[in-house]
């Protein structure tokens, strides 16, 4: 007998960091506000609904928003307070499933097919969380339900903001038919423009593709098409994603010289160890052997460099030492400019078995 589907839930916090603005400084309620720093090199954190309006987005530079919206309400980020709520809202996830797989801040994917409450569907689960939320924390939260991740996460999106929709297994081929292919995982600009020169604009003319001239034209990925289109998606829910790298990283007002940037790598060297050590709390038992730098340079291009030690660096320090000293192995062109610097602390292993290598490899 095949297992019976899974029963995925997308719960996505509505506009999470302008809502917990709104939330705490209540003459902010009703007006566009943009999360970010004002200046030429700031970026939207996030955007309530009112300035949404005006076609203020995340991500975009905050000079844009502010053409775009000049009665908008610009708030500087506090990712101390967007966190605190964030870990409350996991708590609620937490009483109904421990298969909890955080994305960010302010969506999680959560598997519910059997969930610790006992309620008869994913459903009635979806509701009682985003009811838990707004009892406890005062804000809404959107939530897709689906038989997978993919169609739970397009689904939360469906009735933004403070819906739910429902994707029932039954439902998969006919709700995914019309949508625009952009709306795969993916499924970018450049792959958008590659599938228009087959005449695939919508889901349903992707599906038309036999596989074998997918996987002749795009390879693996080919493959991943074919089953996106039908809806098959069987990665399941991890709730514990082991930590890749953990760093901090600044944009410039002014773009700087490579010469010029040891005090800003220093700064984001104390502020990644800080978070380096965070970690070390969290999870005792690994630890980050690779110092990473990364520059961008002043038109766009992203460099990075970094060193692998036997042993993990013990202090700040050493960290900021060896970022600053990776500086020498950026080929650059006379004049180059650079406008943000990162320092990341990386290769996370275990630290027994870090012990034990360097046993073998007679490292003290």
């Amino acid at each position: 007998m095949p297992a019976p589907p899974r029963k995925i839930l997308h719960v996505d916090m509505d506009a999470f960091y302008a809502s917990v603005e709104q939330r705490d400084e209540p003459s902010l309620r009703g007006r566009p506000v943009v999360v970010a720093w004002r200046g030429a090199r700031s970026v939207v954190c996030a955007a309530s609904y009112e300035a949404r309006v005006f076609g203020v987005r995340s991500a975009m530079p905050a000079v844009r928003a502010e053409r775009l919206c000049p009665d908008a309400v610009f708030v500087p980020p506090d990712f101390v307070r967007y966190k605190a709520v964030s870990r409350q809202v996991r708590e609620i996830f937490a009483r109904h499933t421990d298969l909890v797989e955080p994305l960010s801040l302010d969506e999680a994917y959560l598997d519910v097919t059997h969930a610790k409450t006992g309620l008869a569907s994913a459903t009635e689960t979806a509701q009682a969380i985003r009811a838990a939320i707004r009892a406890e924390t005062q804000l809404t939260a959107s939530a897709g339900v689906a038989p997978n991740k993919f169609l739970a996460k397009i689904a939360s999106d469906w009735r933004k903001p403070d819906g739910v929709f429902v994707i029932r297994p039954h439902q998969v081929e006919a709700f995914l038919t019309p949508l625009p292919v952009g709306r795969l995982p993916g499924v970018g600009k450049v792959m958008e423009g590659k599938l228009a020169q087959l005449a695939v604009a919508t889901v349903g003319e992707l599906r038309a593709l036999e596989l074998p001239a997918l996987e002749r034209r795009f390879g693996r990925w080919g493959r991943r098409l074919h089953e996106l289109a039908r809806g098959i998606d069987e990665h399941p829910v991890q709730p514990e994603r082991p930590t890749l790298q953990v760093s901090a990283e600044d944009t410039f007002e002014h773009d700087l010289r490579l010469d010029e940037l040891q005090p800003h790598i220093l700064r984001m060297a104390e502020k990644a160890w800080a978070g380096y050590q965070r970690e070390l709390q969290a999870h005792p038992g690994r630890v980050a052997r690779t110092v990473v730098l990364k520059l961008k340079t002043s038109d766009f291009r992203v460099l990075t460099r970094s060193l692998t030690s036997p042993s993990p660096p013990r202090s700040m320090e050493e960290v900021a030492r060896i970022a600053c000293a990776l500086r020498a192995r950026v080929e650059h062109a006379e004049g180059t400019r650079y406008r943000l610097v990162g320092v990341g602390l990386a290769g996370f292993v275990d630290a027994e078995n870090l012990g034990m290598q360097a046993e073998l490899f007679g490292v003290s």
